[in-house]
């Protein structure tokens, strides 16, 4: 659990460091936390499926005017972990992903409050020709105050959450348990439907049902379908040009 902890809090402060236009954000996904809570567990398979579970969730997110509607960062740091050290089932560990989601929303509303102290101060010494304290101010103390913010709270989160979490999961009846259960199975769905709502269209939404089925009945494996379908995003971007051209 030390080991998951002090993962934790350093990815969920590296999903949020904001250190340029970089990689950072691909840091924040469960699916990626998946893959490093596996290899520091040990445990990859199961590791995968939680984050996988967990990312469903969040894929149609739109940040709308910037703001950060639920921390699916936040919910994956807690969640995954918790859920590997409490042998919970995927769905009961996406029911246990939301509240630390919208929680996440919280406490970035407390880091752009902290922030725009900073940014006054820069202010004051943009105007003064202080390069070295806008760089404080612009980079140093905000990421000083991101880790304060973020690391701490998640590795307690995880450090000592599991005890709590198995005690509270030998209180919880069968019956609502399976209740839990069957709302984590319809969250990665509303998920899926909000990115395809946000995404699809009509021309484009038959490449998703040959694929979504293919895999169903025809027992694709992932690695498959993402061969056919780079191969086909290929054709018809040849196709497109070679009409472009003719026109």
């Amino acid at each position: 659990m030390l080991q998951l902890a002090i993962t934790a809090g350093i990815l969920y402060y590296l999903a949020h460091c904001c250190l340029g236009y970089w990689f950072y954000d691909v840091l924040g996904q469960p699916l990626f936390y998946g893959l490093v809570f596996g290899i520091v567990s040990g445990d990859m398979e199961t590791s995968m499926i939680l984050g996988g579970s967990i990312q469903l969730i969040y894929l149609g997110m739109i940040f709308a005017g910037g703001n950060l509607p639920s921390d699916a960062g936040l919910a994956g740091a807690i969640a995954i972990p918790l859920a590997l050290a409490s042998n919970l089932s995927a769905e009961a560990a996406v029911v246990l992903a939301v509240p630390f989601g919208v929680l996440g929303a919280f406490v970035d509303q407390i880091r752009r409050t902290v922030n725009a102290f900073f940014i006054h101060r820069a202010d004051t010494y943009a105007k003064e020709g202080n390069s070295k304290g806008i760089f404080m101010l612009g980079t140093v103390l905000p990421q000083i105050f991101y880790f304060l913010l973020r690391f701490p709270v998640v590795f307690a989160a995880v450090y000592v959450g599991a005890d709590a979490v198995n005690a509270v999961m030998e209180f919880i009846p069968d019956w609502l348990m399976h209740g839990l259960e069957v709302a984590g199975g319809v969250l990665p769905a509303i998920g899926f439907a909000t990115i395809i709502f946000t995404i699809g269209k009509k021309q484009l939404l038959p490449y998703f049902f040959i694929g979504f089925f293919a895999v169903q009945y025809l027992q694709i494996p992932t690695m498959a379908a993402a061969i056919f379908g780079a191969c086909i995003a290929v054709l018809v971007v040849f196709a497109s040009k070679a009409r472009r051209e003719e026109a």
